[in-house]
């Protein structure tokens, strides 16, 4: 059974795969064999040239002139600014970089200090929270002993009482 399940998929893959290539080449082919084969008068009539009164194509000098003037060479070159950065030798561009990284790394541990000690600011606020809850729990807990102690010993005297009255002739309810 397994045998023939594997022939039926290798038969499946062969399949499809002869499929899959017909319908990648086969336009292509379909196109290069009709053009390779004409049937019929082998001189075919040459087309004739368009004619049509279109404008020639705008140039890039007539839409904006101003464009063709700018050079990359130039570029900032009236701009005092740039002027002063680009001359700027590399060592001193890495240090102002490195000015720049220690400025923003002090901003962050700046902005961790302060995020730690709002962090520990309200676990201590949770802390103190938590120990006048578990305060709390155990003045019931002492309150919920006492009480049971009285309890029992209430039951203890009412059936004391009980039994007396028994003795005594007292029927109950």
């Amino acid at each position: 059974m397994p045998r023939r399940s594997g022939r039926c998929l290798r038969g499946c893959l062969v399949l499809f795969a002869v499929v899959s290539a017909v319908c990648v080449c086969g336009p292509a082919l379909y196109w290069k064999f009709k053009k390779g084969l004409r049937l019929g008068p082998t001189s075919s009539p040459a087309c004739t040239p368009c004619l049509c009164d279109c404008p020639p194509p705008l140039s890039l000098l007539k839409i904006a002139p101003g464009l063709a003037n700018l050079s990359v060479t130039d570029c900032g070159g009236d701009d005092p600014d740039l002027k002063e950065e680009m001359e700027k030798q590399f060592v001193d561009l890495l240090t102002e970089e490195m000015k720049l990284q220690e400025t923003v790394n002090e901003e962050h541990a700046h902005h961790m200090n302060i995020t730690f000690a709002e962090a520990r600011r309200v676990a201590s606020q949770y802390q103190r929270e938590a120990e006048k809850c578990n305060a709390a729990t155990e003045t019931c807990e002492q309150a919920r002993e006492r009480s049971e102690a009285l309890l029992i010993k209430e039951k203890k005297v009412t059936s004391l009482w009980e039994r007396r009255a028994r003795q005594m002739g007292w029927q109950g309810e």
